[in-house]
């Protein structure tokens, strides 16, 4: 984990990835009749406004080191749902390196634009290919590899340098974080992290922090993985749909298992499925119970986060006054606000809180 970076000038924008802050979600907690710490690692707060800004940096570091990278001659090709290309957009505006994303219809135009913004090119691909197929996201970066020159995937769906990023920061960062926040009568804590919760897409976050807690901070902590309805991450194999289905949430579940995640309980305990509307909702609740603008990804976090605290274990640390349940938020909303199930929420008359009296007055002023 790097120095706090709030008393200092930074040498670029790469120095302001991570050191995100943990959240207290005490009125989501207290609508849930939880007895726990509820709390979000809010990693819209990074600097590209996403978690996936760690693993960018970090591949493209190691890239380098390895030799992988050459200044002025590589081009850098990445298949993505989106926030690893605009992390590596970033990172290789910085570093000078041309980039080019390979990305899938269903994901936002917001993304495309800040990928365009940051000088990167982008193609997008059919949504119903599968992911070994020469026409998906993941073929056409293959299939560029092999004919730009000087291409290189840094490929995050089997970089080890994925799940290290989250091994060496997130995590030490949430450890840190729950170590040197006092317990108190009014606010009592466990001083250690009892759950972790986050969704998985590649799996690098939830793979990486769950071997920093667990080997460097509490073997016994609990990490649950969340998956969308439609994905195949999840175990055992019967949570999941015989095949893959289409599904709206952006940036989380596979048609395939990536290298990087694993499944093993040994690193993830246990898994939620989650829908689409779980997810929605739960965003919807972030943002008007506590002011946090989330992506939807978060909310399927949440959503899992809430119904695993129901099972017969979840109870046991939901009602034990000062455990800590630490969820992963990985983006904001700044991605989706033009999405129809964002504004179908955000929009729609009876949203806003006011008073009724209040309400009559703008009423009459519209």
């Amino acid at each position: 984990m790097h120095a706090s970076t709030s008393s200092r000038v930074l040498d670029s924008a790469l120095d302001a990835i991570g050191n995100t802050p943990l959240v207290r979600l005490d009125r989501l907690a207290q609508e849930e009749g939880l007895k726990c710490n509820l709390l979000g690692k809010v990693e819209f707060l990074s600097v590209g406004g996403s978690v996936k800004d760690r693993i960018a940096k970090a591949m493209v570091l190691a890239a380098e080191r390895d030799g992988k990278l050459i200044p002025g001659k590589s081009v850098v090709i990445e298949p993505t749902s989106g926030n690893t290309g605009i992390g590596l957009a970033m990172t290789c505006a910085i570093k000078g390196y041309p980039v080019i994303i390979t990305m899938p219809n269903k994901m936002s135009q917001e993304k495309e634009a800040l990928l365009r913004a940051l000088g990167a090119e982008v193609i997008r691909t059919p949504d119903e290919e599968p992911w070994d197929s020469p026409r998906s996201h993941i073929g056409v970066a293959k299939r560029l590899q092999r004919e730009v020159p000087h291409g290189v995937i840094l490929d995050q769906y089997g970089n080890v340098n994925n799940p290290l990023a989250h091994e060496h920061t997130t995590g030490p960062e949430i450890i840190a974080t729950i170590t040197s926040t006092a317990s108190t009568p009014t606010k009592p804590s466990s001083l250690k992290v009892d759950a972790f919760v986050a969704g998985a897409g590649t799996g690098g976050t939830v793979t990486g922090v769950s071997r920093a807690l667990k080997k460097d901070h509490n073997p016994q902590c609990i990490v649950v993985g969340v998956d969308p309805i439609g994905s195949i991450l999840a175990l055992p194999e019967h949570l999941n749909d015989e095949s893959p289905k289409p599904y709206v949430v952006e940036g989380i579940g596979y048609d395939f298992v990536p290298q990087v995640l694993s499944r093993d309980p040994i690193d993830v305990d246990h898994w939620v499925k989650t829908s689409d509307d779980d997810a929605f909702r739960a965003v919807q609740r972030l943002m008007m119970t506590e002011g946090l603008l989330v992506g939807g990804s978060s909310g399927s976090a949440l959503s899992g986060a809430l119904a695993w605290l129901k099972t017969e274990r979840g109870q046991k640390v939901a009602q034990a006054e000062g455990s800590n349940v630490v969820v992963l938020l990985p983006d904001g909303i700044r991605n989706y606000m033009s999405k129809e199930w964002f504004l179908d929420f955000a929009l729609r008359p009876g949203t806003s809180r006011i008073p009724q009296t209040v309400s009559d007055a703008v009423n009459r002023c519209n």
